[in-house]
């Protein structure tokens, strides 16, 4: 999902480079009169989709809006980690076609899975106020992480939360975890974990904050670039609908994705990559965590910045080059 490898079907007179994500900050717009909604069939996807669907028909009563739902490879292929079959740009490729052959206007996505850097002719009208960012420990035997006794496995389907349990805990034994939220609950169930770490937001978002044993605090887990939030993807030829997406836009959440996508992306960020940015707005100020590590958690590098939150591209810039200094590009560098 490099920028420029993407489609190219939309021309512009004045093409933009797709290094940066484009949102039209604007609190009002004209109607649209139908919305095809693209989404993955999974459960979370499809609760994703459904509360754009209905912000929409709140916003423009009278619109029609469905959604159609896909299946996606990243969907399909659950024997092989995504960092070893092409990233979480598996979960989107398939819903930019769709928006490619006019089948759907909009996809809908967890801006984890987003890639850094859009293909051509897709932009991101709005990203959505966000869910609880953190880490959730889910276990039915042990109430946080250093309750498990030495070999106990965990699971997790992140390089990000692997490093750092590693770094954390070398006494447990990590071991990868794909599947929905309802099939790594599964798989906890049926024994073959002794705890698995979940995104706290999806478990809530499906109503099954109760499977919740504690939650990792962001000092614990840094979390992924965009974890919680939910971003509106379109084609970027499309500005009526661009603006009309807009008006959903969460400016908090914004400010604080972009500046850890900016982030992201300066490092060359993707899920093959053990890297966390987390951005919050305190008083006023937006402060940008961020850190690279190995896999096995022995190398790691961290820092953070601050600023004001319209500058957030530039903050993500900074805390990328600091970390850079710090030696996370030999850690990049020796990267499988």
């Amino acid at each position: 999902m490099a920028g420029g490898s993407g489609p190219r079907c939309y021309h512009r007179r004045h093409p933009i480079p797709p290094t940066h994500d484009r949102i039209p900050m604007t609190a009002s717009a004209p109607p649209v009169e139908s919305i095809v909604i693209a989404s993955r069939e999974s459960l979370l996807a499809m609760w994703q989709a459904e509360h754009v669907q209905a912000r929409l028909r709140e916003r423009y009563p009278g619109i029609a809006v469905s959604i159609l739902g896909m299946t996606t490879e990243g969907d399909r292929i659950l024997d092989v980690s995504l960092s070893k079959i092409g990233g979480k740009g598996l979960f989107v490729k398939e819903l930019e076609q769709a928006m490619i052959d006019l089948r759907a206007d909009i996809a809908v996505h967890s801006m984890k899975d987003v890639p850094m850097l859009l293909p051509d002719g897709f932009a991101l009208p709005a990203i959505l106020q966000r869910e609880d960012p953190r880490d959730a420990f889910v276990s039915n035997d042990y109430g946080k992480l250093s309750d498990l006794p030495a070999g106990s496995v965990v699971g997790t389907s992140s390089l990000r939360r692997e490093s750092q349990l590693r770094a954390r805990f070398p006494h447990l034994d990590v071991q990868p975890l794909r599947g929905n939220v309802q099939t790594r609950l599964r798989k906890l169930d049926e024994g073959q974990y002794a705890a698995i770490i979940l995104a706290a937001a999806g478990l809530k978002r499906l109503g099954l904050g109760e499977r919740i044993a504690s939650f990792l605090t962001t000092e614990e887990s840094l979390p992924a670039v965009g974890q919680g939030a939910v971003g509106i993807e379109c084609r970027s030829n499309d500005a009526v609908l661009q603006l009309a997406l807009a008006a959903l836009a969460d400016p908090t959440t914004t400010a604080c994705v972009l500046a850890e996508r900016a982030l992201s992306r300066s490092l060359g960020g993707s899920c093959t990559v053990p890297l966390g940015g987390f951005a919050e707005i305190i008083d006023g100020t937006l402060q940008l965590r961020g850190f690279v590590a190995s896999p096995d958690g022995k190398r790691m590098v961290s820092d953070r910045v601050s600023g004001p939150p319209s500058s957030g591209e530039a903050l993500g810039k900074s805390l990328a080059q600091r970390l850079t200094d710090l030696g996370a590009a030999e850690i990049l560098a020796a990267l499988p």
